[in-house]
């Protein structure tokens, strides 16, 4: 069985310049690039990280996300958070980030939305109209009610551990 890989999106200011950056950091070339996406894929240790220039805050964390091997996968997954009472809303067959996939999407409890999905393949455009990641899902719980309402919203600095070093995080898109 295929492993599960971790998944970051990073907004960024200037794609090309991320892109060169990220190179020397990482060692290696992206998988994929296109004038508005750049994915890096690790297999030590598994992560996808995409970067995304637009809206958002540069610099910050804009989903975070599992790719599992298979479809099935995805619907054992989304009928596991489901009968948790976790809100979702499902994309099957969506294309996003240059990219054909079956997934969906929920919020932790501080708003960070997650996209759990396989890959089905690639695709020559970078997303069709059903992808909106700020399209509010059903909630049955006033606490994801309010998360969705704040996603693509900026959220408050974050301090870490280390006492000098914060994360900020911001809702968008891809």
């Amino acid at each position: 069985m295929a492993q599960n890989t971790f998944h970051v999106a990073l907004t960024v200011k200037d794609l090309p310049t991320a892109i060169e950056q990220y190179k020397k950091i990482l060692g290696r070339e992206p998988a994929k690039v296109k004038p508005d996406y750049a994915k890096f894929e690790l297999s030590d240790p598994p992560v996808i990280l995409s970067l995304n220039p637009g809206p958002g805050e540069p610099g910050t964390v804009s989903h975070l996300g599992i790719r599992f091997a298979d479809s099935e996968t995805v619907v054992t997954e989304l009928q596991r958070t489901k009968g948790h009472g976790l809100a979702t809303r499902e994309q099957v067959g969506t294309t996003c980030c240059y990219a054909k996939a079956d997934k969906f999407w929920l919020h932790d409890a501080d708003g960070m939305q997650w996209e759990m999905y396989t890959l089905l393949g690639d695709a020559e455009i970078h997303s069709t109209p059903d992808n909106a990641c700020c399209m509010s899902a059903p909630h049955e719980q006033a606490s994801q009610q309010e998360a969705a309402a704040n996603c693509c919203a900026p959220t408050a600095k974050a301090p870490v551990d280390a006492p000098l070093v914060q994360i900020q995080t911001k809702r968008t898109c891809c």
